[in-house]
């Protein structure tokens, strides 16, 4: 039977808009932005899923997508990419590509996205998926997302989708000062909390903890 991935996909923005309302009180945000929710409704995220996912492509979970990573649960994608604030003409650093589905949720938002993947194989398929797409404003590099992306630096925004045990020093340096770095901070055998440091005049950041969450680990940073 044919799977009728608009009815899913509007289904799942429902869903999403109720889980803002329930976690309000750690995010501060009772519902997400129009553009945010927009881009959501707009990017196919059976696209990014292997054939046989295809059917649970809107489930509001994540899914497995190899090399022990994974898509991230719809829900997160939107909190992360509202709390970036994004603006139009705004250039935002993503580290840990993974099969490009928030890739794509930032490129719907922003004039340029930056991305790195520290995985070969992940990086080459969603550079492949995401150009088939249409996406022309995704600049991809195969590295260590912990030293981040210094030759394109300042960014507006910053998201680390994959969770370090501290926050990677090489990332508040290359934020504008204004911009924000979303990342969630801590080991897997501990809490993970939802971070969002925001950069001041002085060069220094403002931390702000958010949601308790559950992400694999940032690879690299040896």
């Amino acid at each position: 039977m044919e799977i009728d991935f608009e009815w899913n996909r509007q289904r799942l923005l429902k869903e999403i808009a109720a889980d803002a309302r329930r976690t309000e009180a750690y995010t501060g945000r009772a519902a997400f932005g129009e553009r945010v929710m927009a881009a959501m409704g707009r990017v196919p995220r059976e696209a990014f899923v292997s054939h046989g996912q295809r059917r649970d492509a809107y489930l509001n979970r994540p899914l497995p997508i190899g090399h022990g990573q994974t898509i991230s649960q719809p829900y997160i994608v939107a909190l992360m990419t509202d709390l970036l604030d994004l603006r139009a003409e705004d250039r935002v650093l993503e580290i840990g590509t993974g099969c490009g589905y928030q890739t794509a949720v930032l490129a719907e938002l922003a004039a340029a996205v930056y991305t790195v993947e520290v995985i070969p194989a992940l990086q080459q398929a969603a550079e492949a998926r995401l150009a088939e797409l249409g996406y022309a404003n995704i600049h991809f590099r195969c590295g260590d997302g912990w030293a981040g992306w210094p030759e394109e630096a300042p960014f507006d925004a910053i998201i680390v989708t994959a969770a370090p045990p501290e926050l990677p020093p090489a990332l508040p340096p290359q934020l504008a000062v204004g911009g924000r770095l979303l990342v969630p901070i801590g080991r897997q055998d501990r809490s993970q909390f939802l971070t969002r440091f925001v950069k001041n005049p002085d060069g220094t950041v403002t931390e702000e903890a958010g949601l308790p969450v559950a992400f694999v680990p940032l690879v690299g940073g040896g």
